[in-house]
């Protein structure tokens, strides 16, 4: 019985998110959904990304949360639009969330739009938002289990930023572990190798997104 009410909620998402992603691509939006942990450097990665697009395409952005809005702060300070969502205790964004406020948003204004979820590793990667692609930034601090610990995220992501490795020679993480397992489970995916203190990887990454659209 529990299963099945689970799987109405997520076909009635899945509905709303097939509606929104719709609506994004008649206006020419190439949508991103953008996943991970809390503290594994999501906002950094965005800033750095905006920082690199900002001159060739337009980008837009809605920073979700629990509650809060300094990531919206942050990226507002970037001169790109930003819309913030306070889920008040829900642990991802889901379709209606995206619905109610694109809206706010300048859809004839922007090329791509990012979506940075709630920072969680499993529920983000089961409900659809409207994103054309799922993006997944892992810390290399959050050690080489989580591939196999979490595997819905590496399954649903299009590409894997492992970010921060300017730390790698700090800690004690096998690196190599943590590749081959996430391999195992999306052999598709696209990984970089990002850091946003020294930059390396952004490029690369940036240069990929702009091959999608």
């Amino acid at each position: 019985m529990n299963i099945k009410v689970v799987s109405k909620i997520l076909e009635s998402n899945d509905r709303l998110a097939e509606s929104n992603n719709q609506r994004l691509k008649a206006a020419g939006i190439y949508t991103i959904n953008l996943m991970g942990a809390p503290g594994a450097g999501k906002t950094s990665v965005l800033e750095r990304v905006i920082t690199t697009l900002k001159d060739t395409l337009r980008v837009g952005v809605i920073e979700g949360d629990i509650v809060g809005s300094e990531d919206a702060q942050r990226i507002s300070a970037l001169d790109v639009p930003v819309v913030q969502i306070n889920t008040g205790g829900a642990c991802h964004l889901d379709a209606n969330m995206i619905s109610e406020v694109l809206d706010s948003m300048p859809l004839d204004s922007l090329d791509i739009l990012i979506i940075e979820n709630v920072g969680n590793l499993v529920c983000p990667a089961e409900f659809k938002v409207g994103e054309d692609i799922k993006v997944m930034v892992l810390s290399v601090t959050g050690g080489h289990d989580k591939p196999l610990k979490y595997p819905l995220m590496f399954r649903e992501s299009t590409a894997l930023l492992l970010n921060k490795v300017d730390l790698l020679p700090y800690i004690d993480v096998d690196i190599d572990r943590a590749l081959r397992d996430a391999l195992s489970i999306n052999p598709a995916i696209k990984i970089f190798k990002t850091s946003c203190k020294t930059r390396d990887g952004i490029g690369d990454f940036c240069t990929w997104l702009k091959g999608l659209r």
